[in-house]
């Protein structure tokens, strides 16, 4: 009797330990698969319950039913799950009105007049006369080259002009007196006081001197092409400002070489210094070729620098250059600047917005 005591209370399930779900030792293994489906559907009832919203309803679990106390396995429901139904609202579409941005880009502020000036000359700098942030007016002498050999040509070339103008004052009284003399050996041999020989010889000594005259006025005209050459090259060792601007690059100092072209292994400037109409400012942005048909010639913009992020500068395209860059696959827009400012400075960076017409 005690064997069979013991024996049955090994069969008995605990209560505590079933309520508790801490075991599933006695079950038959579609009772355990029973239990733990129940388990499981319970948990997720319980979280779509607690993270649903007030206007949705948590979706309802058939769960299967407990085995009965003679060891029968219930059938689950064949019933099918609730589901919330489908939305049927479209989602809104993004609308832009008149005014607002159709697309956005960054580029930077560029200068349409800028150019770094240089001599026409090879010369030795003798003078730099600006420094950075100087501005310039157009003709304002910017540096000096060594130009004495020049003066020299100049000196000479005049010398030669003036003894060219004295050369034709000579001629022009000889050929006066030519003429005289031609008169009278005309009026004697009418009287036949002279000889046909000594009139003959009184015209060509005319036509002689005229002719000399052209020569000595043909080489004084050469002798003041000279004396011009002469000075234009005297000139160019003289750098002026090609237009007004702000110097923004000094590039040489005196006592070095500078030359329109690189020589002499990167000891040879190339230029003086490097002025900067601030007057033709404009923004240069590259826009994606797949968006370039938002863009149009004259839309407004509006443009914020990256030095004044709260500050709302008004522009407006100017072009919209007619090529595409294959490598980047961009195409390049010119943009306008409506107010100038002193604050906007060549190569800083820009971002800009199309504004839709």
């Amino acid at each position: 009797m005690n064997d069979q005591s013991d024996l049955l209370k090994s069969l008995r399930i605990d209560n505590d330990e079933r309520s508790a779900g801490k075991t599933t030792r006695g079950l038959g293994p579609k009772q355990q698969l029973l239990a733990a489906a129940a388990i499981t559907a319970l948990a997720i009832a319980g979280t779509a319950a607690f993270m649903g919203t007030g206007s949705e309803e948590a979706p309802q679990v058939t769960t299967p039913a407990s085995s009965n106390s003679n060891g029968s396995n219930s059938t689950a429901s064949n019933e099918p799950t609730a589901t919330p139904p489908a939305s049927t609202t479209e989602p809104a579409r993004a609308v832009t009105p008149a005014g607002e941005t159709v697309l956005s880009a960054s580029g930077y502020i560029t200068a349409r007049r800028m150019a770094t000036v240089a001599a026409e000359i090879t010369g030795l700098i003798t003078d730099v006369l600006v420094e950075e942030g100087m501005t310039v007016e157009a003709g304002t002498v910017l540096a000096r080259l060594d130009s004495a050999i020049a003066s020299v040509d100049v000196e000479r070339a005049r010398a030669q002009l003036k003894a060219a103008t004295s050369r034709i004052a000579t001629v022009e009284v000889n050929l006066a007196e030519a003429e005289r003399v031609l008169n009278r050996v005309s009026k004697l041999n009418v009287q036949d006081f002279s000889s046909e020989a000594a009139l003959t010889r009184a015209k060509a000594d005319v036509d002689s001197l005229k002719a000399e005259l052209v020569t000595a006025r043909a080489d004084r005209d050469v002798a003041a092409i000279t004396v011009r050459a002469a000075e234009e090259q005297l000139d160019n060792h003289t750098i002026r400002a090609p237009f007004s601007g702000v110097v923004t690059d000094k590039n040489a100092q005196p006592g070095e070489m500078v030359s329109p072209i690189s020589a002499g292994g990167g000891f040879t400037r190339t230029g003086i210094c490097t002025i900067v109409d601030m007057g033709s400012l404009e923004i240069e942005v590259d826009v994606n070729e797949a968006y370039i048909n938002r863009v149009s010639t004259g839309q407004k913009v509006t443009a914020t620098l990256d030095a004044y992020p709260d500050w709302d500068i008004p522009a407006h395209v100017v072009a919209i250059i007619p090529t595409a860059n294959r490598e980047r696959a961009t195409v390049r827009v010119r943009i306008g600047i409506d107010a100038e400012d002193a604050r906007i400075l060549p190569e800083m960076g820009v971002k800009v917005a199309f504004l839709k017409t």
